[in-house]
């Protein structure tokens, strides 16, 4: 039987590395918001610390360009959520999350659905693991969809990350998708759009769950 967290309970959302990044993942401390049988609703609050996987110059991974970046070197880089904060649903069952993208005013940008392996809870450490599948949709307020990083994916695939059937079953995957969105199914149709974070709510403190190999920035710079 699931244990459920408590909402404001602090939890780490971890996207884990592969191959010969096995060992630096993307880690987001978040606050509960609802964790029930309808899935995990988690809130990433603007300034909060994260680690998370950097070129050993610092850049991005994605400056690599689509191939490289999956086969270049990295380290941990300690950072900063520098822009509005995210709310993430991981629905129960699903090879996807959902994420909720409001604007510097407050206004409703739109839904972000992150394709990636269902989650993993770790109970005792307070974590939820997954790992991205790179292929993206983004969804207008009118409910338009867009594809995303359709060109990481075919870099993954020449660069070993995927073999050529994971990458046609995450396609497969963003068109079951599709047709949820398509059908305004959970957890689009909650309304999570209107949203807001409770005042008293602090930033979570940074990860201690994994040490990083450079620190680039330093905090709150």
């Amino acid at each position: 039987m699931t244990q459920y967290w408590e909402p404001g309970t602090t939890i780490e959302w971890v996207y884990e590395g592969s191959g010969k990044h096995a060992g630096l993942p993307n880690v987001r401390p978040m606050t509960v918001v609802r964790d029930d049988a309808d899935g995990l609703v988690a809130w990433l609050a603007p300034g909060t610390p994260l680690l998370k996987p950097v070129l050993p110059d610092g850049r991005e991974t994605r400056h690599a360009g689509p191939v490289a970046m999956f086969t270049e070197d990295r380290v941990l880089k300690l950072d900063v959520w520098r822009g509005t904060g995210i709310l993430k649903v991981s629905p129960p069952g699903k090879p996807w999350s959902v994420w909720y993208f409001w604007a510097e005013d407050g206004a409703f940008r739109g839904w972000y659905v992150n394709l990636e392996r269902e989650h993993v809870r770790d109970q005792a450490s307070r974590r939820t693991s997954t790992v991205d599948h790179v292929l993206d949709l983004w969804i207008n307020p009118d409910r338009t969809i867009e594809w995303k990083d359709e060109d990481e994916l075919e870099g993954a695939v020449e660069a070993g990350r995927f073999t050529p059937a994971e990458a046609e079953r995450i396609v497969a995957d963003a068109h079951t998708a599709i047709r949820d969105i398509e059908a305004w199914t959970v957890p689009f149709c909650d309304g999570w759009e209107t949203w807001t974070a409770p005042a008293g709510w602090r930033v979570p403190a940074a990860p201690t769950t994994h040490q990083p190999e450079l620190i680039a920035e330093e905090l709150h710079s």
